[in-house]
């Protein structure tokens, strides 16, 4: 390149152009002088104010000046954008240029712009402060101002550049915007879908139509992309579901302007349901035979078809056969439908690949992310063997992180041929959390909670979180700090710090402090196995009042109707528990958030007594599945059980029972299942120690050891509501019970009146009747091991303000002694 083709390009670079042709305009004519003339002319430039003359000739070359030669620099000179216009001619045996330069950019603004801001204008448009200024690039940023407004549901918008002269070949371009009203999604329709309701559709893709909630959502204008998205996500979910023959045919968007939105159709052909027919794996290795690969398939015959399975079985094959030495082994699903039988038979053909290893992974585009972050999601490294699935597994766990808007990874061609280089293209998005929710229910009343957290914490991947509540009954705090790679291993380990005060309520007579800390390791056994870690140290005080200390009169106000029980763990001060623990989980759910199928199941224990004042060991358990049924309604099925008891010799707390009610059995109260104190009044007299208890005794919930529960329940749309509204409704029937009452027997004597032991070493389960004067007649346990039962409905809606429950439920079977409760709410938000 000479030294003044490299000045103009230079100076181009400094003015920010980009080549540009179409669309300039061509004033003049081009006159070729002839091979032999053009070969002794000179090169005349005129025109040229800011751009060196000699640097313009220098697009011609040396002679000889031929017609094709010419006409090539002609075109390299309006590629530059410096020009608005460049004529070429000749005269008298020279070669005569003269060029109308374009004005330069002084400064690019946006006026009238409300809805976007100027940020994300400037991110769009080309023509930049200082750089030329250029017809076809300021049309196409028109076109990019515009396609911003109509992606955010304002298709009206009205763009109009214009320029401001400042001189000295300078201009202001100034963009006038005129937004227009928003344009929503007036409605969304499916044609050609008999399989699956338009509901259960709209439930698949992420547009939505525009109603009365739209204010608090954005996806219900028009966007191309998010129609494509749409698509793929229908895409998947047929093959999921097992029509294999499924295809989209059209996606169509017409604007109504009568109506004032968009009509977006998708037009389908569903196809066939296939299953599975025949599954089976054939290996072309010698050293690994079909057979001991089966166990790795997640396809079984007679199963409804899921390209999913077959996805996660070619992972599973490849990641298995790696583990036997074949690290360049590749594994290709080969399907073979029977169109009469409606069954597809899939065998996964093993076979060695090209030997292609990794010689690099380079990241790009992270601004905050630390690298390391994104490599240690890789099952593969540099050197390692190049295989093409593992690569995929790692650009899904990238995009379930929720660090990056995009992710991208593609290979370049490495320093030999059997190298490549992974590329990994992202683009870091905010991942700070800043929540103000609130909410009501019966039990709690109601409670706000303020948190902000940060799940990318300095870019390394680390989650933390502080979060604040106060509430109608209750009020604490927490901090939370979860590292997702513990010590390079994929081994998630965290601590939280605690406190949580609750008051009296009409539920339970006394109040609580608790405050504490724990930590926790989350080890993922497979993608829906999971074994979680914990221990936790807390100290736990219940209050009956400020003044209430051991040896005060037990007839202190704050005691009246207070279970000598919870008075005798009262006046014992604030107890230490220290416990460790484990939950092994099994997530099978086709949706965590709005699971229709699959299973939930999950198994606690914790062990108390590690240190600490308490021993306990308590076993928990829990397991749900859901059916789909006809139409979109959903069928949930839940069984739940807990047992826990003492050791070491040690008595049970009291605190340290279940308490059961709505959780266990609708349409009873909190706490309103199971062991009460129900003693009966032995006197009238309110000026004796005993009648002042009895007027006010409250039938106080003791809890239990054990406890079981089943339940069913349909939820089901409403088929005359839109889908977008987010409401359903729902049918139960609860059955369970909680007996057996593990705390505190006998107290000590501590509990005077006028100076006098009243009630001694009292035996709390067999309490003699008889004397009103006798203490037993204020010690009796109600307790059995009654089947309870209910059946109800309810309204769940999922609005913008947050999950939104009503229970109403009507109980068939109870103890004499438990309480009720036929309507039950609970709420929140989160934004």
């Amino acid at each position: 390149m000479t030294a003044s083709l490299r000045v103009l390009r230079n100076l181009a670079a400094a003015f920010g152009l980009a080549a540009c042709v179409a669309g300039v305009s061509v004033a003049g004519s081009l006159v070729v002088a002839s091979p032999a003339a053009a070969q002794s002319s000179s090169i005349v430039v005129e025109g040229n104010r800011r751009v060196d003359a000699e640097t313009i000739r220098s697009y011609f070359g040396p002679g000889p000046y031929t017609g094709a030669k010419i006409d090539e620099a002609w075109k390299a000179l309006y590629a530059t954008g410096l020009f608005s216009d460049v004529q070429v001619s000749q005269s008298g045996g020279r070669i005569i240029v003269r060029v109308s330069e374009n004005e330069v950019i002084n400064r690019v603004v946006f006026e009238g712009n409300r809805k976007i801001k100027d940020e994300v204008l400037e991110g769009e448009v080309q023509s930049k402060a200082r750089g030329a200024l250029s017809k076809a690039t300021v049309q196409s940023d028109t076109q990019r101002i515009i396609e911003v407004y109509r992606r955010s549901g304002r298709s009206g918008v009205r763009v109009n550049p214009v320029t401001i002269d400042r001189g000295n070949g300078r201009v202001d371009l100034v963009f006038e915007i005129t937004e227009g009203d928003k344009t929503g999604i007036k409605d969304i329709k499916f044609v050609g879908n008999k399989a699956f309701s338009d509901w259960k559709l709209k439930d698949v893709i992420s547009t939505t139509a525009t109603n009365w909630l739209s204010f608090l959502k954005s996806t219900d204008v028009y966007d191309p992309d998010r129609v494509n998205s749409d698509q793929e996500l229908l895409r998947r979910f047929y093959l999921k579901n097992g029509y294999a023959d499924f295809r989209i045919i059209g996606a169509s968007a017409e604007m109504d302007p009568a109506g004032g939105g968009y009509t977006i159709t998708f037009t389908l052909d569903e196809g066939e349901q296939y299953r599975f027919g025949k599954v089976d794996v054939v290996s072309n290795i010698r050293d690994v035979s079909g057979e001991s690969l089966r166990r790795s398939v997640r396809a079984t015959e007679g199963q409804v078809y899921n390209a999913e399975l077959v996805e996660k079985s070619v992972e599973n094959l490849t990641i298995e056969v790696s583990k036997s030495g074949y690290a360049f082994a590749q594994v290709r699903p080969r399907g073979d439908r029977d169109f009469e039988a409606k069954r597809i038979n899939i065998v996964f053909v093993v076979e060695e690949g090209p030997r292609v290893y990794i010689e690099r992974i380079e990241v790009r585009g992270n601004t905050r992310t630390r690298d390391y972050v994104v490599r240690r999601e890789f099952d593969i490294g540099e050197g390692d063997a190049y295989n093409r699935v593992l690569v995929d597994r790692a650009e899904r766990r990238l995009r379930n992180l929720g660090y990056f808007k995009t992710v991208k990874i593609t290979t370049e061609p490495g320093s030999a041929p059997d190298r490549v280089i992974l590329v990994v293209d992202v683009e870091d998005q905010p991942t700070g959390e800043f929540a103000i929710s609130g909410g009501y229910s019966t039990a709690d009343g109601v409670i706000a909670e303020v948190s902000l957290g940060e799940k990318n914490f300095l870019g390394r991947g680390q989650y933390v979180k502080v979060s604040g509540s106060m509430g109608q009954n209750a009020q604490g705090a927490e901090f939370s700090f979860t590292e997702p790679y513990f010590l390079g291993y994929r081994l998630a380990a965290g601590f939280d710090l605690y406190w949580k005060e609750t008051s009296t309520t009409s539920y339970t007579p006394y109040g609580t402090t608790t405050i504490g800390g724990g930590l926790r390791f989350g080890l993922p056994i497979t993608d829906e196995i999971t074994l979680a870690l914990r221990y936790n140290l807390y100290q736990r005080e219940i209050n009956l009042c400020d003044s209430y200390v051991q040896g005060t009169p037990w007839y202190d106000t704050c005691a009246v109707g207070v279970s000598w029980a919870i008075r005798d763990a009262a006046a014992q001060g604030a107890t230490i528990t220290s416990a460790l623990g484990y939950t092994l989980s099994f997530n099978g759910l086709d949706n965590n958030l709005n699971p229709t199928q699959g299973l939930y199941a999950e198994l606690k224990q914790d062990f108390a007594g590690i240190g600490g004042d308490v021993n306990f060991i308590r076993t928990t358990g829990d397991i749900r599945h859901y059916t789909p049924l006809w139409g979109d309604s959903v069928l949930i099925l839940r069984t739940q059980a807990g047992y826990v008891t003492s050791w070491g010799g040690d008595q049970l707390d009291v605190l340290d029972n279940f308490y059961m009610g709505p959780n266990l059995v609708r349409g009873f109260a909190p706490s309103g299942i199971g062991p009460r104190d129900a003693a009966p009044c032995a006197t009238t007299n309110l000026n004796s120690p005993i009648g002042y208890n009895c007027y006010n005794n409250s039938l106080n919930a003791l809890g239990g050891t054990t406890y079981w529960g089943v339940s069913a329940e349909v939820q089901f749309p409403f088929a005359f509501l839109p889908k977008d509204i987010g409401m359903k409704g729902a049918i139960f029937a609860d059955a369970g019970s909680l007996f057996d009452y593990g705390g505190p027997n006998t107290f000590p004597s501590v509990y005077n009146w006028n100076g006098n032991n009243v009630y001694g070493n009292a035996n709390y389960v067999t309490c003699p009747a008889g004397s009103k004067n006798t203490a037993g007649n204020v010690c009796v346990v109600q307790n059995d091991d009654t089947v309870r039962s209910s059946i109800g409905a309810s309204l769940i809606w999922q609005s913008p303000f947050g999950p939104l429950r009503f229970d109403y439920a009507w109980v068939l079977s109870q103890a004499s002694y438990d309480r009720t409760q036929a309507f039950r709410f609970s709420g929140g938000t989160r934004f």
